[in-house]
């Protein structure tokens, strides 16, 4: 059990790591990764749901695709050119659940090399909720005034395989990121 508590207290940790790629628009509070997994899961569950595909594998790479970003915090897309990151990702990820229960531990592994090498079709659409998500986040960002935003939504455009993905991208983009909450405000008059 204490090497059970050490992993979840590291995974806390997710919290305090801010999503680096956010900085070069300037933004100086982006959210953090443990904020991204989250939506990230849930974008998994339904495009999972929507592609017919076991729900659970995906929304566990979605929960477990970004703990290595502990050890080796969030690094955008320009840092990560000058090194092996993926590398690193695996061999993080590796040393993060080694001492974890064998069951726990073979089916996150298994799940984590699955999603890595995006092959099945839960790996590939477990890749288009994180992208997913990263264009939610933007279309969010775009709305608050981080007009170069728009660039991750372009780059998730030719990156997304699966049509449930594309179709919700589609949406996205279209979509008022405050629209939920308006007539809200109103309901209780």
């Amino acid at each position: 059990m204490q090497e059970l508590m050490k992993f979840l207290f590291e995974v806390g940790h997710l919290k305090n790591v801010d999503r680096s790629g956010w900085w070069l628009l300037g933004n100086k509070m982006p959210e953090s990764v443990a904020e991204h997994s989250f939506r990230c899961a849930i974008l998994g569950y339904f495009l999972a749901k929507s592609e017919g595909l076991d729900t659970f594998k995906v929304v566990i790479m979605c929960l477990f695709h970004d703990v290595h970003e502990t050890r080796l915090n969030d690094l955008h897309k320009i840092a990560q050119n000058y090194m092996n990151f993926k590398e690193a990702e695996k061999k993080a990820s590796q040393e993060q659940i080694k001492s974890l229960n064998n069951p726990e531990r073979k089916e996150i592994e298994n799940t984590l090399e699955e999603f890595l090498n995006q092959k099945s079709k839960e790996s590939i659409v477990a890749r288009d909720a994180d992208i997913l998500e990263c264009a939610m986040q933007a279309r969010e960002y775009q709305a608050q005034g981080y007009e170069a935003a728009i660039d991750w939504l372009e780059r998730a455009k030719s990156t997304l395989r699966s049509e449930s993905a594309k179709r919700l991208l589609s949406t996205i983009e279209r979509s008022d990121p405050n629209e939920w909450w308006k007539n809200l405000k109103d309901k209780n008059k």
